[in-house]
């Protein structure tokens, strides 16, 4: 079967379709004839070398989520998985390929109606936009900034505080029309990368989620109301500056918080829970997913060159 391997750490051009062996599934899991491959931020950073350290060798198939129909399935897994329409986290690597291995307890079921391209844009980025907010313990009436918001897990962390009841929902973006596309989404404000949203905008913020990490984290502190809660769900830029945490210090009295989350640490019948209502609520049309671009398999590589030029809007696909 066809299979995009990682050649060569660094630049997209190190990615190459190979022919590999169709998968066996070992006890636990099934096969899935990929219809849709989801590309995410987790992908690059990997490609990148970032996580070389981590046992990531060359030849390893990027992509953590599929979405399509279960061809094979182990000796100990039930066999009415034959045939259905799933989605599946495939871990670390494993999804860029024709036919991709799942452990059945992250397998979902597709309900009519949801199309396997919309299953795999919301079906990591959802669950984690859903529980991140869940984290910083968001209640209705609060304001909300959500940093990152044009990607595949700001956009749905948009939607969901918005239909919470967010007093205000601010979003950093690159442009205009960025910004446009966000306040269709439930955005009440749109702030620069710098944070500056006008006069209008909220000077503070109960909760602010933070998908990109980085050098710029440490000025989110400052940004909190008192009480505020900050989680940092990403780190597209890299990690925060060590010291970072001088900032709470300093504003001891405001009573702020800093944490990160990890969608690893929800059980597992949570997270298939709140997935299965946002697959129907997206096959019923409301929660939107939003993808920028459906792309064939021999085409990772373009749609890696994308995402480090900053230019997707919400989440790229990948058809064998």
């Amino acid at each position: 079967m066809r299979a995009v391997t990682i050649k060569q750490f660094g630049d997209p051009s190190g990615m190459a379709v190979t022919d590999v062996p169709v998968p066996t599934p070992r006890p636990g899991q099934m096969v899935i004839e990929t219809e849709a491959i989801g590309v995410g931020g987790v992908d690059a950073v990997i490609r990148r070398g970032t996580l070389a350290g981590y046992g990531f060798t060359t030849g390893l198939i990027p992509g953590s989520e599929v979405a399509g129909t279960v061809t094979a399935v182990a000796a100990d897994v039930d066999g009415s998985w034959l045939g259905r329409r799933v989605w599946a986290f495939t871990g670390t690597g494993g999804g860029y390929a024709e036919q991709a291995l799942a452990q059945v307890t992250d397998v979902d079921a597709l309900p009519d109606g949801l199309s396997s391209i919309d299953a795999v844009t919301l079906g990591s980025s959802g669950p984690v936009a859903h529980f991140a907010l869940a984290h910083a313990h968001f209640a209705a009436g609060e304001s909300v900034l959500v940093r990152g918001a044009a990607g595949s897990i700001g956009i749905p962390a948009v939607q969901l505080a918005a239909c919470g009841g967010a007093s205000a929902v601010a979003v950093t973006t690159s442009s205009p029309q960025r910004g446009d596309r966000l306040r269709a989404l439930g955005a009440t404000h749109v702030l620069d990368r710098s944070g500056d949203g006008g006069p209008d905008a909220p000077a503070s913020y109960d909760v602010i989620i933070d998908i990109v990490g980085g050098p710029g984290t440490p000025e989110l502190i400052d940004r909190l109301a008192p009480n505020g809660r900050l989680v940092v769900v990403g780190a597209i830029t890299g990690m925060p500056p060590a010291d970072f945490g001088q900032r709470l210090v300093s504003a001891f009295q405001q009573s702020r918080s800093v944490a990160t989350f990890s969608l690893d640490t929800v059980p597992t019948p949570d997270r298939d829970a709140v997935r299965a209502a946002q697959f129907a609520a997206a096959a019923r049309g409301e929660l939107h997913a939003v993808v920028h671009d459906v792309l064939p398999l021999e085409q990772a590589a373009d749609a890696h060159r994308q995402m480090d030029a900053g230019t997707v809007f919400g989440r790229i696909a990948l058809v064998p």
